[in-house]
């Protein structure tokens, strides 16, 4: 056989395309010609095939080879296909029964004396292969990512004699079956409770219904007054993963740069990105474009602490991710999709130096100062922040911060699992995602509730944007007491959590 034919996987974001290694020897001067638009370390890899062949103890035909990766239209990149070229020439000189690759997928880099070398990004070659029914052959390293997806045939060996003995022996690759170790889901995180926080019953309360509507939440408060404790603890309360969730995160976390922990794979995501970082970093880019923070944190929370000192630039890029739930990174060659529906959990001070409505604390700042930190948050930013909510200081009396607790996150934890099971039985998706028409179907308002709504939204000169969030948690709020009208009390409650409004609204009239 001068002609063979060998399946492999590229990697375009988090996207595994089918490439088809077509390999042919002909007659001519030796000459090995790698085509269908190849980036360098793919065009390298004939060096490492030709070195790999001869030190696994077979014969590399001087021939004239041509090996097509196909689709020629699709860029090829990084060490992924070397196996397939490899197994390619051994097939069509004959050294490899062709019969034995059939249906089998080959990613993994080769070394110069044919040890097979992870290339990473496995789990989305698996979720593919398990699509269009192949099994697929990777390096050991790579083998336990791609266990995840059951119902795929892995196999794995530690280099290319093996395999080769494997189907030459045999005639088939059964003999490489990976055996799956146990992937339970273990968290390495400490057990955060949300009674570790004393006080703060209304930011309780406000971390509650965000949870249980999927609502981003913006805390305003003066330093040391349990911000962060309260945002990193909300991952107690919301519910773990569905299968489907976790594969998708997972897709995420597999081609990006942060590594993949497959022990945790069902975790989930919290992401907690520093002020300085880029803008790059936040969204996702780069020459090769790459995941970022707010894809990482995909069906899970990102929490921006600190929120005015994050470059102003760097947080309006947010907009469209919060809007739309997913990143699309373009570039002239081609534009990668990055799925993005995180909650997003942010604080922030009141003024630079965190004391403005401090009773306890003087505040150094000027007006315009404060205005000025305010508004480094944009309008149309907040306006997609559902709740905004005070943390105050609380009394440092020893006596009240030792009992004054709150309830555990398994209690909280069972509420909110019961709210969101409403809105899934009721409409699929939750309140926080609900169009304008679903909304109004679901949220039918008395005439005593809609006239104290115009009212609210009349005094503080709310947003059509801003009108809408309250609504939905309203209807968050009943769903969490398990009523199915939304009452004045629930809209009172909603409105509560538009402190950033009324924040604004006192420093103008005090100007």
């Amino acid at each position: 056989m001068s002609l063979s034919i060998i399946l492999s996987r590229g990697a375009f974001g988090i996207d595994a395309p089918s490439v088809t290694v077509e390999t042919h020897l002909s007659h001519g001067l030796p000459a090995f010609n790698l085509v269908g638009l190849a980036e360098t370390a793919v065009r390298e890899s004939k060096e490492r095939v030709r070195s790999a062949i001869i030190n696994a103890g077979f014969e590399f035909p001087l021939r004239r080879i041509t090996v097509n990766l196909a689709p020629a239209d699709i860029p090829k990149s990084g060490t992924r296909f070397d196996l397939a070229i490899a197994l390619g020439i051994l097939v069509s000189s004959n050294q490899v029964p062709a019969e034995s690759v059939a249906g089998t997928e080959c990613v993994a880099e080769l070394a110069l004396d044919g040890t097979l070398r992870a290339v990473g990004k496995s789990l989305p070659a698996a979720l593919a292969c398990c699509q269009d029914g192949r099994d697929i052959l990777l390096a050991g390293a790579d083998a336990r990512e791609a266990a995840l997806v059951e119902q795929l045939t892995v196999k794995t060996a530690t280099d290319l004699q093996t395999i080769c003995r494997t189907a030459v022996e045999r005639q088939q690759l059964d003999g490489l079956v990976f055996t799956a170790m146990s992937t339970t889901t273990r968290s390495s995180l400490p057990a955060l409770d949300l009674a570790d926080v004393n006080g703060q019953f209304k930011a309780r309360r406000a971390l509650e219904i965000a949870a249980a509507g999927g609502h981003h939440l913006l805390m305003i408060g003066p330093p040391g007054t349990g911000k962060t404790m309260l945002a990193t603890r909300i991952r107690s309360i919301l519910p773990t993963l569905e299968e489907t969730e976790a594969f998708e995160s997972a897709k995420i976390w597999s081609v990006s740069h942060q590594g993949f922990d497959v022990d945790n794979w069902r975790v989930r995501p919290f992401r907690s990105p520093h002020h300085t970082c880029s803008q790059i970093a936040l969204i996702g880019g780069g020459a090769v474009p790459a995941p970022g923070e707010v894809s990482l944190a995909h069906n899970g929370v990102l929490f921006l602490d600190e929120l005015p000192h994050f470059q102003k630039h760097t947080l309006e890029v947010l907009r469209e991710p919060l809007e739309n739930r997913e990143v699309v990174v373009a570039r002239a060659a081609a534009s990668s999709r990055f799925p993005a529906n995180f909650q997003l959990v942010a604080a922030m001070n009141p003024c630079p130096c965190g004391n403005y409505g401090d009773p306890h604390s003087d505040c150094n700042c000027r007006i315009d100062q404060i205005e000025r930190y305010l508004l480094k948050i944009s309008g149309p930013l907040l306006d997609r922040i559902d709740l905004h909510v005070d943390v105050p200081r609380t009394d440092t009396n020893y006596h009240q911060l030792v009992t004054n607790s709150g309830e555990r996150s398994e209690i909280i934890a069972e509420r909110v699992f019961n709210a969101r099971a409403t809105q899934l039985d009721r409409q699929g998706i939750l309140n926080h995602q609900l169009p304008k028409q679903t909304l109004n179907h679901v949220s039918v308002l008395s005439a005593d509730a809609v006239k104290f709504l115009d009212s609210a939204v009349t005094k503080f000169k709310l947003s059509a944007r801003s009108y809408f969030k309250i609504l939905k948690v309203a209807r968050t709020i009943a769903d969490i007491e398990q009523q199915t009208n939304v009452g004045e009390t629930h809209l009172s409650e909603a409105l509560a959590f538009r402190c950033v409004e009324k924040l604004i609204s006192t420093l103008k009239h005090r100007r």
